[in-house]
């Protein structure tokens, strides 16, 4: 039972895993880092200080702080913008660089002459008006 572990354990998916999950970690804390130092601030220099944690509102004397879930609200949509301009937009393009663009998949299809009604391109028949179709 242990050797059964111990293989579980090593397979690749399960140590590809692991990896991109202590990546994963590291690299949340860089990117909220770049979020709270320097896209927050530069933000507050062209529109005022974006801090909405004061808003609150006391409903039967429960306090309801809204401003809190904006906060959140502003900064994960900072996150996924710096995460999608400064990593996934760039490595997408230079996948297309290195791949080329992607060939064209010939059409599965073709329009009948008689009734212009889609049939298979191996046809030798229209399935609709029964006309003969060149091949």
């Amino acid at each position: 039972m242990l050797k059964e572990f111990r293989a579980f354990i090593f397979k690749g998916n399960v140590v590809d895993l692991a990896v991109a999950v202590v990546i994963g970690a590291a690299f949340g804390a860089v990117v909220t880092s770049f979020t709270k130092d320097i896209l927050t601030p530069v933000i507050a220099a062209i529109v005022g200080k974006p801090d909405f944690s004061g808003y609150k509102v006391a409903i039967n004397g429960s306090m309801i702080q809204y401003g809190l879930f904006i906060n959140a609200a502003i900064s994960f949509l900072l996150i996924a913008a710096a995460v999608y301009f400064f990593v996934v937009a760039p490595l997408n393009a230079m996948l297309r660089r290195l791949h080329g663009p992607e060939a064209a998949t010939p059409p599965a299809t073709r329009k009948c002459p008689q009734c212009l009604s889609d049939i298979p391109v191996e046809a030798k028949r229209c399935a609709h008006c029964t006309q003969v179709v060149a091949a």
